[in-house]
């Protein structure tokens, strides 16, 4: 049955079928110490070629044990290349008796080279070694990359050096870049838009457990749908129960927890890998109970989304006075939405909530001046997401009097049902100026969608200046309009109650409670 299970789909498709098959998120690190080896004695000729058989006794010994929790075995390709020929004539070995258990091999070799020497580096890899998927140094870009998960080797799978758990990688690994954001953001961010394109979902992370925040942080960059490799548990001082609580997608998978030493070196390697795999597994249903006991369902692109705006640092929690007085406990600023990457992100997150509303539409319309690329980025992910060609229109804070005049620019509106799209509705003053426009060109409004709805009553601070309904189920009350949006405070609240900050979930619940309304 693991044999058919395995036979189709890319890498990181027939992972998510070992682990769901063997019910694990385990992967056996195979590295052969010399120090943990039993070499049999001989003259210095022989060196290599007894260190060689001993390492892979030592890794066969390991599989033998583990091979009913590991979902995957990483062997070191370090650990056999400094004994030669011999060495690497063991690992092609090692490899080959990881596949016949039906469990997949990632060969940590972190390659970074591009051109002919990245395509016999991957030959290497994946002909001779017979690898199923490999580590990557992706400093050189995609160039680096791509030789190891298109063509002909697009079944195999390739894990980005993103994060990693040693001490020094602060040096460059956490410097600014863009936005707000760290370079290993940037590079799960990077990779996440290359599995969208040519690499197929054929990539994943390396972020490492020691660090928590990176770990949250590069799954919100890269959102669910990336896997991520999370060395560090055990010796490296790791904590399992938080890294699965933030790495673990949605659906309790994307996450590979490799344990090495722990296992090795444990008096009972078959029993350490069980007690380990069902520890994971405990964990991992921790934050799946948690997220079961929410009181709010989010649908898989909100709970992206969110994560995506932490990311970017667009929604960040603290204490904030607004416009109205109010003292809020969250802040959210669209305009750091400030890149390309961005962008094109945040339109899939539109494109999702326009075509989950069930709203019927022909154009979108963006209102002068932010409306403008939000419309562009919709239409763009409409497309690419939905295959929905549709038109799309803005308009100018000047009439021009001459070319083609008048107002608006793009597709003509008049008949057409069309949307309006915007980042957050305020006071209502810019829908209803948008929804004038409209009327002028004799189109129909089939709604509105935007980013976030803040879902709390209009007025001021103090309850005898508080409205009685908020900004768009005003907007609603008085024109008619659909008002649909990405995510409002009822989703927002529902995501934290999946955490287990309780102090902030406190603060919004209060917030909630002094100003908001039912949705």
């Amino acid at each position: 049955m693991a044999s058919q299970v395995m036979a189709s789909g890319n890498f990181m498709e027939r992972l998510a079928a070992r682990c769901s098959e063997i019910d694990s998120l385990l992967c056996v690190g195979l590295d052969p110490h010399q120090a943990q080896l039993a070499v049999e004695a001989g003259d210095e000729a022989t060196h290599c070629a007894r260190h060689a058989a001993a390492a892979k006794a030592f890794c066969l010994r390991i599989v033998e044990a583990t091979k009913d929790v590991a979902a995957c075995y990483k062997p070191n390709s370090a650990f056999f290349e400094r004994y030669g020929a011999p060495g690497m004539q063991a690992l092609e070995e090692v490899i080959a008796a990881v596949a016949a258990t039906g469990a997949l091999s990632l060969l940590d070799n972190k390659r970074g080279d591009i051109s002919t020497t990245a395509d016999a580096y991957a030959h290497a890899s994946y002909d001779v070694l017979r690898a199923d998927a490999v580590t990557l140094n992706a400093y050189m870009g995609w160039d680096a990359v791509k030789p190891f998960c298109t063509g002909e080797y697009a079944s195999k799978g390739a894990f980005v050096l993103c994060k990693t758990s040693n001490p020094s990688s602060n040096d460059f690994q956490v410097l600014p870049v863009g936005a707000g954001e760290a370079l290993f953001e940037a590079t799960a961010r990077r990779t996440a838009a290359w599995n969208d394109g040519e690499a197929r979902g054929s990539l994943g992370l390396v972020v490492g457990a020691t660090d928590v925040d990176a770990l949250r942080r590069a799954r919100a960059a890269a959102g669910d749908n990336t896997w991520i490799l999370a060395p560090g548990i055990g010796a490296q001082g790791g904590n399992l129960e938080e890294a699965v609580k933030a790495a673990c997608n949605a659906q309790g998978m994307g996450l590979l927890v490799p344990v090495s030493r722990g296992i090795s070196k444990a008096a009972d390697p078959a029993a350490a890998a069980r007690e380990l795999r069902d520890n994971i597994n405990a964990a991992k249903a921790a934050v799946l109970g948690k997220a079961a006991e929410a009181t709010t369902d989010l649908l898989p692109y909100q709970r992206e989304f969110i994560e995506f705006c932490l990311g970017e640092n667009v929604l960040r929690f603290g204490e904030f006075t607004l416009k109205s007085g109010r003292t809020s406990p969250y802040f959210f600023n669209a305009g750091l939405f400030a890149s390309g990457m961005a962008m094109a992100k945040l339109g899939k997150y539109y494109a999702a909530a326009l075509v989950n509303s069930g709203i019927e539409f022909d154009c979108l319309f963006g209102p002068a001046y932010k409306g403008i690329p939000l419309v562009t980025a919709v239409g763009i992910a409409l497309v690419n997401d939905f295959g929905m060609d549709v038109g799309l229109a803005y308009n100018r804070k000047e009439k021009k009097d001459h070319g083609e005049g008048g107002v608006l620019v793009g597709c003509s509106l008049q008949g057409k049902k069309t949307v309006i799209v915007d980042d957050v509705i305020t006071g209502g003053t810019a829908i209803r100026e948008a929804l004038g426009i409209l009327e002028a060109a004799e189109a129909v409004c089939a709604g509105v969608v935007i980013a976030l709805d803040r879902q709390e009553r209009t007025g001021g601070a103090t309850p005898e200046t508080l409205g009685d309904c908020s900004a768009v189920q005003a907007v609603q009350r008085d024109t008619g309009a659909n008002v649909v949006h990405i995510i409002g405070l009822e989703q927002l609240f529902g995501y934290l109650q999946r955490g287990d900050d309780e102090a902030l979930l406190g603060r919004i619940t209060a917030y909630r409670s002094t100003y908001g309304v039912t949705s």
